[in-house]
């Protein structure tokens, strides 16, 4: 399968300059004396309570921060942990923007910070995550749903249908070697799980640092390999929230997750695959009549094969013969079709591996490697240049075969059964992630609320006046479509998207 399938103490705080040297200090220093990093954030799964940790001030002003170095904050309760970060006044123009790196000893995962347009004192918080695995959230920021978009290698504007417009954002690029992310001494990430436990860091230490946003409904969205990481990385969280009391902490108020076009379930996506590619659905057929008799006759050997080696039990190497035979016979056939595989209403722009077939890709690279824009962000010197997608990432993914390595959906359940709410959307056109394999999947997940929401007709949602998409929801669970929208929802339809958005956030109905 395609590589790119595989798309933050008043008290304790230390401002150092941009040297890398005294940029990886995480000593925290206060009156009583200072203490250092000796032990892990989480050990034998508990987060050690330091002695000193009621010493600890958060940062209640981010408009303290510094625009032209980073400020350093640690808190003894994360001895090995750090965060970087700077007040970066680019992109939006009329709210306030920060950049930075969450320091996990030898890994460091860059994010950019947005507070809301409409009440960053008030708003909730929504992370956000590209796919990939491997491709950098900036795609998520400048080209789909962020606060600008960039229109050439030198200049951006404005986006009105940003989703900061009622919310504070974050975009993080991981694992570590995507985009501004890096890690040092060899250290390297090659599965959801292993991401996980760095993003769980990330999202604890954001929140205690941050006390202006502790306890606000936080929101995880991703979109593409999102539909993997993003019920794994909640999960994740909600679990450490017991970890976190236990330590005297906030817990983080994870309220929902959204997932956008995700390949959630991979295996279950490839009948639709051949649907999307054969079937008059979203748009006329693609294939040949015998490209689709062959790959008609291929599909109950591929779901098959995958099922016993990828799903009942986990063989690497007979799931890795299994995943070659799909790809081979229905994967494969689509590419070379030359229609974008993320929109199937139209032809790919270039080679699909050069510009994901979106021109915008190349404009996105070149302005993210621009000298003064990687030193306004305070990108670390150690990176050298930036792509929006890390062939090492994808690669490393697929080589342990994480995209069968663990259900995702499972996750979903355990989510819902907890009171996380889940929003499930798909672009109507998209084929590597569609919204077919996506609304069966709904269908299929088993939790209490499953006959309920079964039982439920698809029904049309409306912007405007207008039919936008449809939708079916029961219990804290929506699945929609989108119109005219393809993979990358907020780019092809950015109004329907965040009005997509503003309902959820409201915890309203479509």
């Amino acid at each position: 399968m395609p590589a790119l399938i595989r798309t933050l103490c008043l008290l304790s705080l230390l401002a150092v300059t941009a040297g890398r040297s005294q940029q990886h200090s995480i000593l925290l220093e206060s009156a009583p004396g200072t203490y250092q990093a000796n032990a892990s954030f989480v050990v034998n799964g508990v987060i050690p309570q330091q002695p000193d940790a009621h010493l600890f001030t958060p940062l209640e002003d981010l408009k303290l921060l510094s625009d032209s170095e980073f400020t350093s904050l640690s808190h003894p309760s994360f001895p090995r942990h750090g965060v970087r970060i700077k007040r970066s006044n680019w992109c939006d123009g009329t709210v306030q923007a920060y950049t930075g790196y969450i320091d996990i000893e030898a890994r460091h995962l860059f994010f950019y910070f947005f507070e809301s347009r409409s009440d960053p004192d008030k708003d909730d918080v929504i992370f956000w995550t590209n796919g990939g695995p491997g491709g950098s959230s900036s795609m998520g920021l400048l080209m789909e749903l962020g606060p600008c978009k960039v229109t050439g290698p030198n200049q951006t504007e404005y986006n009105p249908y940003s989703w900061n417009e009622q919310a504070n954002i974050f975009f993080i690029d991981q694992p570590v070697s995507v985009g501004y992310s890096y890690a040092e001494y060899g250290e390297s990430v090659g599965t959801t799980q292993e991401a996980a436990k760095d993003v769980a860091a990330f999202v604890a230490i954001f929140f205690e640092n941050f006390a202006k946003f502790k306890g606000r409904p936080f929101h995880m969205a991703g979109q593409s390999y999102g539909g993997r990481y993003i019920p794994l990385f909640a999960s994740t969280i909600y679990d450490q929230n017991a970890r976190l009391i236990e330590a005297g902490m906030s817990t983080v108020n994870l309220t929902s997750i959204m997932i956008g076009n995700g390949c959630t379930d991979v295996i279950g996506m490839m009948p639709a695959y051949y649907d999307m590619q054969c079937k008059n659905i979203t748009v006329a057929p693609v294939q040949r009549i015998d490209s689709c008799v062959r790959m008609r006759q291929a599909l109950p050997r591929c779901e098959k094969r995958l099922k016993e080696s990828c799903s009942d039990q986990f063989d690497l190497i007979d799931c890795q013969a299994a995943n070659a035979f799909c790809k081979a016979e229905i994967v494969d056939p689509f590419i070379a079709t030359g229609y974008n595989p993320f929109d199937v209403s139209r032809l790919c722009e270039g080679e699909m591996m050069d510009t994901f077939c979106y021109s915008i890709t190349k404009m996105i690279n070149a302005y993210l490697n621009r000298a003064d824009v990687r030193s306004m962000l305070g990108v670390d010197p150690a990176i050298g240049n930036y792509s929006t997608y890390s062939p090492e990432v994808g690669q490393a993914f697929a080589a342990s075969l994480d995209k069968f390595s663990f259900p995702a959906q499972y996750y979903i359940a355990g989510l819902l059964e907890r009171g996380v709410r889940a929003l499930i959307y798909a672009g109507a056109n998209d084929w590597i992630c569609n919204w077919v394999g996506n609304e069966r999947m709904t269908l299929e997940l088993e939790w209490t609320g499953q006959q309920t929401f079964r039982a439920q007709p698809l029904r049309a949602w409306n912007v405007d006046g207008k039919t936008a998409g449809l939708t079916r929801s029961t219990g804290g669970f929506t699945f929609a479509t989108i119109y005219g929208a393809g993979h990358m929802v907020p780019y092809d339809m950015p109004a329907e998207s965040l009005e997509l958005v503003k309902r959820w956030l409201a915890a309203e109905d479509l």
